[in-house]
């Protein structure tokens, strides 16, 4: 311990914090409530995208995540509600999808069950 370096930090208590692009009024640092309400309404589902790869069928799990990343990255607030709205309904129909297999799969089972016990 006695060899550590140990570095000091000061903050400039002038300097103002950092906005991020788009966030606020430019001219006056004000947020309207409508920009805020716009701000939440563009959801990525990232964590719905990734839930249906591990959860779902992997195929449309992966095109919910490209769209997901799309919606994040583009500049156009139409284009970004479009590609959200994508990832997020190839995301529930991953799942479902693979609920649905999963559910089939136990039902041909107890069907060839039943079918092998009347054949006996």
């Amino acid at each position: 311990m006695a060899n550590s370096d140990h570095v000091s930090v000061s903050m400039d208590e002038r300097t103002p914090l950092s906005t991020t692009p788009g966030s606020a009024d430019v001219q006056n640092g004000t947020c309207s409530r409508r920009d805020a309400v716009a701000a939440r309404h563009y959801k990525h589902h990232r964590g719905l995208a990734i839930c249906s790869i591990i959860c779902g069928n992997s195929c449309l799990g992966i095109k919910a995540l490209i769209n997901s990343v799309k919606a994040e990255h583009t500049n156009d607030p139409k284009e970004a509600a479009k590609y959200s709205q994508l990832a997020k309904k190839y995301s529930i129909i991953s799942i479902v999808l693979w609920i649905v297999i999963v559910l089939v799969i136990f039902a041909l089972l107890a069907l060839g069950s039943y079918v092998l016990t009347l054949i006996e």
